[in-house]
């Protein structure tokens, strides 16, 4: 097996994981979950997005985060902009990185955002055409990449052509979301291979729902295809919106545990995530879903 010797870890917890609790937390305690998480040694933090409070209200109060936030050295805050109206806002903020999005899925893209994928590509060119004005990285996110929950099975050619359009726009790099985790190990390696055929695997990075637990096993098995971006959310933050009652994002500290036990260098402290991980739960007043959080805090009280 032959893996990167080092991954970046992209921490989504405050963003992808917080908005999709039913709890909305104070924008204070978001910046100290987002500073402590910088803290542990992540580079990457997404610090939350700017997008209609009306569809989104948990993120609502991004520009107060950002306003208060000590900003680490090294470290990049992005946010998710869905349009020129939240790039202006996040331009304000002073972001230096933003996350735009589509889907592989017509009618994912049509029921998430109410557009068509050519729409929602047509949408962000002036957003990805303004960041390159303004020196502003531009990450791209694809939904529904192994599955949909209103279509079923995606065509990695779907997929692969997404991926390309958003990187002609400018994304340095390309997230691939699993959006209802439905994606198994060997699908999840077809996928990479097929994208792979359009963009450098190094500008890809992978993001992996536990909604049917294969998602560390999916992970692996894409760092085994060459991929060495990883999205993860602190604590599982984040349940599947698709799925009542199933998990979510992919913990962090499960995954930092997993690339620690194979040698990967990461820079991120797993005792210190585990911290943040705990912080964020007891402000949302629930457990966290991080197996190895749980398997230490058990091992802690025997």
């Amino acid at each position: 097996m032959t893996v990167a010797k080092r991954v970046k870890l992209v921490e989504v917890g405050p963003r992808d994981g917080l908005q999709n609790e039913a709890k909305i937390v104070p924008a204070a305690r978001k910046t100290a979950l987002i500073e402590r998480l910088a803290e542990a040694g992540l580079a990457v933090v997404e610090a939350g997005s700017f997008v209609s409070p009306k569809w989104v209200p948990q993120m609502a109060d991004t520009a107060e985060v950002l306003a208060t936030l000590r900003r680490k050295p090294g470290v990049s805050y992005p946010v998710l902009v869905p349009n020129m109206t939240g790039y202006l806002a996040a331009r304000k903020a002073g972001v230096e990185e933003i996350a735009i999005f589509g889907a592989a899925s017509e009618s994912f893209s049509r029921r998430n955002i109410n557009c068509s994928i050519a729409e929602s590509l047509a949408r962000f060119a002036p957003v990805a055409e303004a960041a390159k004005r303004d020196g502003v990285r531009v990450r791209g996110y694809v939904s529904c990449v192994l599955g949909c929950p209103y279509e079923g099975e995606i065509a990695a050619d779907a997929v692969a052509e997404v991926s390309a359009k958003l990187a002609a726009l400018g994304c340095y790099e390309i997230s691939l979301g699993d959006t209802i985790g439905v994606g198994t190990p060997g699908k999840a390696q077809a996928l990479i291979d097929k994208v792979a055929a359009h963009l450098p695997r190094e500008r890809l990075a992978v993001h992996f729902h536990d909604t049917y637990g294969q998602a560390l096993a999916n992970i692996l098995a894409c760092l085994e295809r060459g991929v060495a971006v990883v999205d993860s959310s602190v604590a599982g933050l984040g349940g599947c919106p698709y799925a009542k009652g199933a998990s979510g994002n992919v913990a962090s500290e499960d995954v930092l545990y997993m690339l620690n036990g194979l040698g990967v260098e990461t820079g991120v402290e797993l005792a210190k995530l585990i911290e943040a991980g705990r912080f964020i739960c007891a402000e949302l007043g629930k457990a966290p879903v991080s197996k190895v959080s749980q398997a230490l805090a058990a091992k802690a009280a025997a």
